[in-house]
């Protein structure tokens, strides 16, 4: 069979996969048809064998439910204490997510994964703890029914009968890493039952006879196996394309579902999430936002659906239109979808007539070659779509007087004008208003406004007048007309005020994306960016705004100044420290923490999270889908900002570091070299005044003297040149170390003649192994790496300290080492971080450039200098490289 390589993009992915993967837990879930198939203890069954091979196993919430079986497996067994909820007088045993992040095991058991927590706890449903456990890199076993799946809710609800509140997003279930299907037949399950090892005999009774039907637990058994079928596929499918070979189509298909405030649409999102989980394709999730205003619990319905779409795993899109079928062809020709998924029309023959054309015949007629798939309503949750776009339209109160008054007043000028003039001119009244009521009122009052005006003019100036009845022909044909034109016009001018509106509300939020990008952007430094990002934001959303930043450690977070009264209180901080710390939003509008007052989304950029944006609305506000989104991308834009300013600063900190570096090299050269001709004019004039110098005893004493601390002064003087020079031709890389076979022996020997003069007081001990082998080194180097360690201890030592100077050989390392110490007061703990460094000198007397060198000198060699830990004094070892098989050359 061919093997194919795999794409850039294949490869991109598997990155991104691996790298999603690192660091976190896995997630092992056992799935089962109904209860009482035995998930629990299939669960505890695993995690005692687990337990048994040294992994450190956490009950973190078991539910045994009376059963003597399962209890039993639980002893013995490391069980996290259930932490108490006090909600409305009733005590409440929830699982305790903080401390099993505190306690932090291998693996800890959660049962019922769609659990819902009790209002206080941190999050709302028990699958969001279990998310936050694997984020920590916590490995989970849980337990879950087919009925508790999101796009399975409405299936399950049909079979049975039953409404399913419990559910959790079939996203747990697709990233799962392993899922075990505990599996009985249904004539298993029912004996179960009876045996009362499922419920309690009176709960039994009534299972039995509702839920737990054959019929249904075979139903529900299929539904587990075909869902189990599915997950097992698309970790094949994984594995083909990990292994570079291709057996199967390249699937190019993407959905796309239009999502309303309908509760319909919630039965749309679930059906299209598990059409896109069967072929393996992406979805997107649009809702148009037209120019009607829907009511508030319109927009909480619309939002709940989005959010849901959302947690299923869909790309949500808010597309402003008025035209919803032209917006669905236009983000599906953006994006490349292939299907769109739209719920069928239920409309009355009446209206359907009026309409002439539904979303679904635009659609169908204008899609080109994308499937359309048209989903029916379920038959008791139907309702006529006339009924809903009546609740949907219902105009208010100002405008329906606004309507009354307007034809009022145009009836009351015709009457006062008509004799003066013709008939006709009432007509052009009512035209007028009508067109001028449709940039105020709703397309329905347009409607009853061209209808009252063509009644009115028949009603009160066509003869025979006060009746609805019309003596000529034209007049008739007149009437009809006026009323088509009239409408016309008004739905045009309602339709382009629509589009105005809409097109008004793109260019405010397109506007407030550009002026925020360009104020982050022109900003000098990150206080002005925060706070122009600030002023901007509060604009946007007219709500107190608060920018929580991280300083010190990564855990801890600070309010800084703020616009409004953001109430910065110690519930409020923790909400946006764990959307820090998790990079997910929280607070308020969302299901993490949903009793803050707050909304709290992270500014995220790569893998890090620079800090969060707090937005706290009125009580009575609701925070919009697209608003939602347009926040998104502004912390998005605020997060590249802020790593932008960072690495410009860091840039700027490292060109001023090797600037810095360079004039020191420079300084250093110049310096050293400046110094080195005039200290050897200074040491030969003293050497020579001492000869010299002879006319009286005591006079020749004095001048001797005072010629040999002059000398002394010298050589230290062209020590420390020498140094310089030395460290300059580490910094500049120049220096080239030329190995060849040396003794530890003649390099001790030459260093204690180098230093003769500075060891005074200062005895030495010498003791090197008779036999110590030779080894390669550049002598030079190693003679003064080793002079520069005799300098160091006898500068930092009192007189009559003792240095003692010894070798040895670990054959085994392939390491030769010498040792240098001294019974000196020692080195102080802060200092021996920066011992190796240069100008951190650590007593009086030395400028801190000894040590350096030699460790430069011995890394030169790839060798190693370090300080061994000592009881007293200074104890350095220079360890090289020794091989004991190699030939010594013999002279």
């Amino acid at each position: 069979m061919e093997d194919f390589k795999h794409t850039p993009d294949e490869i991109l992915a598997n990155i991104k996969a691996q790298e999603a993967k690192e660091g976190r837990g896995r997630l092992k879930v056992f799935f089962g048809m109904a209860p009482g198939v035995g998930k629990t203890y299939a669960m505890l069954e695993a995690a005692r064998a687990d337990l048994e091979k040294g992994t450190d196993v956490l009950a973190g919430i078991v539910e045994t439910h009376g059963r003597e079986d399962t209890r039993a497996l639980l002893e013995g067994m490391p069980v996290l204490p259930r932490k108490a909820i006090s909600y409305r007088g009733v005590d409440l045993e929830e699982f305790d997510l903080e401390e099993a992040l505190r306690r932090h095991p291998q693996l800890i058991l959660v049962d019922e994964l769609a659990h819902t927590n009790a209002p206080g706890s941190r999050h709302a449903k028990r699958f969001q703890d279990v998310e936050e456990l694997l984020a920590h890199g916590i490995d989970v076993y849980t337990t879950l029914n087919v009925q508790h799946l999101e796009s399975r809710a409405d299936t399950v609800a049909s079979i049975t009968g039953a409404t399913v509140r419990e559910t959790v997003p079939d996203s747990i279930l697709t990233n799962a890493d392993y899922i075990q299907l505990v599996d009985l037949t249904p004539a298993q399950l029912l004996t179960r039952l009876k045996e009362g090892k499922v419920y309690m005999p009176d709960r039994a009774r009534a299972a039995a006879e509702n839920f737990f039907k054959e019929s249904n637990l075979a139903a529900l058994r299929e539904l587990a196996l075909r869902m189990t079928a599915e997950w097992v596929d698309h970790e094949l499918n994984f594995i083909r394309r990990d292994s570079g070979r291709r057996d199967i189509w390249k699937n190019g298909t993407r959905l796309m579902v239009a999502v309303g405030p309908s509760p319909f649409s919630t039965r749309l999102v679930r059906w299209t999430r598990r059409m896109a989980y069967a072929l393996n394709a992406p979805w997107i999730a649009l809702s148009v936002e037209t120019s009607v205003q829907l009511p508030p619990d319109a927009r909480a319905r619309l939002d709940k659906n989005l959010e849901l779409a959302r947690s299923l795993g869909a790309e949500v899109i808010v597309m402003p239109g008025n035209d919803v079928a032209e917006a669905l062809l236009r983000v599906a020709h953006l994006h490349n979808v292939s299907q769109i998924v739209v719920g069928k029309p239920r409309e009355l023959p009446l209206f359907g007539f009026l309409h002439c054309t539904t979303l679904v015949d635009k659609l169908i007629r204008e899609c080109g070659q994308i499937d359309v798939y048209v989903v029916p309503a379920e038959e008791a949750s139907a309702q006529p779509a006339w009924r809903t776009s009546r609740r949907s339209s219902v105009a208010s109160g100002r405008e329906w007087a606004a309507m009354l008054a307007t034809m009022g007043g145009v009836t009351l000028l015709g009457l006062l004008l008509v004799p003066m003039l013709d008939y006709f001119a009432p007509a052009f009244f009512y035209l007028m208003a009508v067109v001028a009521l449709a940039f105020f009122v709703r397309p329905m009052l347009v409607f009853l406004s061209a209808l009252c005006g063509a009644l009115l003019w028949d009603l009160l100036f066509i003869e025979p007048k006060y009746t609805m009845m019309i003596a000529r022909t034209e007049d008739v044909m007149m009437c009809l007309s006026f009323f088509v034109i009239a409408l016309t016009i008004g739905h045009l001018t309602s339709k382009l005020r629509d589009q105005e509106r809409n097109e008004r509300a793109r260019v405010d939020r397109t506007s407030a994306l550009f002026l925020f990008t360009r104020d982050v952007a022109a900003a000098r430094n990150t206080e002005e960016m925060l706070d122009k990002a600030q002023e901007q934001i509060f604009r946007l959303m007219n709500s107190p705004v608060a920018l929580i930043m991280p300083r010190g450690e990564p855990a801890y977070v600070r309010l800084r100044s703020y616009i409004g009264r953001y109430d910065a209180n110690v519930k409020e901080l923790g909400v946006a420290d764990w959307c820090f710390k998790n990079r997910q939003c929280a607070g308020r509008f969302t299901q993490t923490l949903p009793g803050a007052d707050g909304f709290y989304l992270p500014m995220v950029s790569g893998d890090r999270c620079l800090g969060v944006i707090g937005v706290m609305p009125g009580k009575d506000v609701l925070l919009s889908v697209a608003d939602r989104n347009l926040l998104e991308s502004m912390a998005a834009q605020l997060a590249l900002s802020l790593e932008r300013d960072e690495l410009e600063r860091l840039r700027s900190r490292t060109l001023v570091m090797e600037e810095s570096e360079k004039l020191n090299r420079s300084l250093l050269d110049s310096v050293s070299h400046e110094f080195k001709t005039p200290l050897a004019v200074i040491e030969g004039v003293t050497e020579r005044m001492a000869r010299v110098c002879g006319d009286g005893e005591s006079r020749r004493n004095e001048t001797l003297q005072l010629c040999g601390e002059m000398g002394e002064a010298a050589h230290r003087l062209r020590w420390l040149v020498k140094n310089l020079l030395d460290v300059s031709r580490l910094e500049s890389g120049n220096l080239q170390a030329k190995p060849d076979w040396c003794d530890w022996s003649d390099v001790v020997d030459g260093a204690l003649q180098a230093t003769k003069a500075a060891r005074a007081g200062h005895p030495v001990d010498v003791r090197l192994p008779e036999d110590f082998p030779p080894f390669r080194a550049d002598y030079t180097l190693m003679e003064q790496a080793v002079a520069n360690l005799l300098l160091n201890a006898c500068i930092h030592t009192p007189s009559g300290t003792r240095i003692a100077v010894q070798g040895s050989v670990d054959s085994v390392a392939g390491k030769i080492y010498l040792d240098v110490c001294d019974e000196g007061p020692g080195i102080a703990e802060e200092m021996k971080a920066h011992l190796f460094e240069r100008f951190r000198s650590t007593r009086t007397g030395g400028c801190g450039l000894g040590l350096p060198i030699v460790k430069g000198f011995v890394e030169a060699q790839q060798g190693t200098v370090t300080l061994l830990p000592s009881d007293r004094g200074g104890h350095f070892r220079i360890a090289m490289p020794w091989n004991p098989h190699c030939e010594v050359p013999v002279d």
